[in-house]
């Protein structure tokens, strides 16, 4: 591109979004302290390397968003302004962020949710499941096999990262932009038009990660869906989002090892490993491996690590936070605390949240989320031994099966109950996950103690 033809880029950027502020030059220069002489220079193309500075006072005095001001930045380093945000998503510019570890256990899941991926009618997916079950590495794997295999560009979109300005004098990569950009569009943020005409037709994959801000998805995103008939939108969640067309796939924690070894179990051939089949045990073995190098696995190890599984729900970020006790505690101590007091192991300084919250927290607010008849349910559930069917539940607690049923079926989409490993072809079994037994407990009795406030 000759430098002439980058002058005029920025000429009609700028008029362009002047234009779409609705301010005349003068009143541009009011607000942005630049002179209107300086403005119609930029305007005619008669300034070929404007600094930087004047270009972000004129972006703050239009209040433009991320994506056109990164079209007025990049504008200025001699790319086409009306094509850098479409070449800034093509395949090759817009990978997902690489997984930095390899997924353990979920062949399944990824086989799933990648079929659906690629069928044409399925546009609008939510992975749903409890905090720290694996959610945004499952679709890390996903958008990854798409984007390798399809060649399709992935915007991966951190709904838990808050907008913050360039540093003066920085320039706004085109990924950070539209990412800014769409992380706005989702909870009902401007500029539909701008984003449909930078996916426009090409088949794409937007990855909303972490999306629990609504109970319902902003009409501007079914908006989006409608006019760019080839992208498909990729959500993680820990609450289902009630939207028609919404894909729900819940995601449970990894299937849980036997926590003993039944009595007429054969014993291991020679070189035959305790983890085959376990993809729990195989993780957990890594952190503690990273943690205690010196603990080998022996099977006596292997099989006290399985107890520490089971206690844990086998729920990933448990298992990674409690590995890192072992500098503390031995292998024995952690499995009787993850027995008697599992919250006390989940959160550890290296695996809090962005906002600080640790997984007890995001746990006991996932319980404090449900109603109160959710709650007392959940209580009495938990209370229960694991391994009940609906209609056991239903007799014992003197609930009709119709209610429990419902609210069983809620409480699965939210990851506080799981189902068992089935035995036989008899109805399915299900249990409380050990991390909210406690919660659950005094979630209800809260609700109890105010519902008898109320009655007298």
């Amino acid at each position: 591109m000759t430098e002439q033809a980058a002058t005029d880029g920025l000429a009609r950027q700028l008029i362009a979004a002047r234009r779409w502020a609705g301010i005349t030059q003068e009143q541009l220069a009011g607000l942005s302290t630049v002179s209107v002489r300086a403005i119609r220079d930029l305007e005619q193309g008669r300034v070929r390397h404007p600094r930087r500075e004047t270009l972000r006072l004129l972006a703050d005095a239009m209040r433009l968003g991320d994506v056109r001001r990164a079209a007025l930045e990049l504008a200025v380093e001699g790319a086409p302004a009306d094509s850098v945000m479409r070449d800034a998503f093509g395949a090759e510019l817009a990978p997902p962020p690489e997984p930095l570890r390899r997924l353990v256990g979920r062949s399944e899941e990824l086989r799933a949710l990648t079929r659906l991926l690629a069928t044409e009618h399925e546009r609008l997916l939510t992975v749903v499941g409890i905090a720290g079950v694996g959610k945004t590495r499952l679709a890390q794997e996903a958008a990854l096999l798409m984007h390798t295999r399809d060649r399709m560009p992935v915007l991966w979109v951190d709904m838990g990262t808050a907008v913050t300005a360039p540093a003066s004098g920085t320039v706004r990569s085109p990924r950070a932009a539209l990412a800014g950009w769409a992380r706005s569009l989702a909870v009902g943020g401007p500029g539909l038009d701008e984003l449909a005409s930078v996916i426009g037709d090409r088949a794409a994959l937007m990855v909303l990660d972490g999306h629990d801000a609504v109970p319902r998805l902003a009409p501007q995103l079914l908006e989006l869906l409608h006019g760019c008939e080839r992208l498909k939108v990729l959500i993680t969640a820990r609450e289902p989002h009630r939207t028609p067309g919404n894909r729900l796939l819940p995601l449970a924690p990894l299937p849980l090892p036997a926590p003993e070894p039944s009595a007429d179990a054969a014993s291991p051939l020679p070189g035959q490993s305790l983890t085959a089949g376990e993809p729990a045990v195989e993780l957990m073995l890594s952190y503690v491996g990273h943690m205690r190098p010196d603990l080998l696995p022996t099977d006596s190890v292997v099989r006290t690590v399985a107890r520490v599984c089971h206690a844990l729900d086998a729920v990933p970020r448990a298992m990674e936070s409690a590995a890192s006790w072992l500098l503390l505690h031995s292998l024995e101590e952690l499995l009787r605390i993850a027995r008697t007091r599992p919250l006390d192991l989940v959160d550890d300084a290296t695996l809090s949240d962005m906002n600080e919250e640790g997984l007890g927290a995001l746990l006991a607010a996932a319980v404090g989320r449900l109603d109160d008849t959710q709650a007392t349910l959940l209580g009495d559930l938990g209370a229960l031994a694991d391994g009940w069917t609906a209609e056991q539940a239903s007799a014992v607690l003197a609930v009709p099966a119709a209610t429990v049923a419902r609210e069983v079926h809620a409480l699965m989409l939210r990851g506080l109950v799981r189902r068992l490993p089935a035995t036989g072809e008899g109805a399915s079994r299900f249990g409380v996950l050990n991390l909210v037994r406690g919660l659950a407990a005094d979630r209800a009795e809260a609700a109890a103690r105010q519902s008898a406030a109320l009655v007298h």
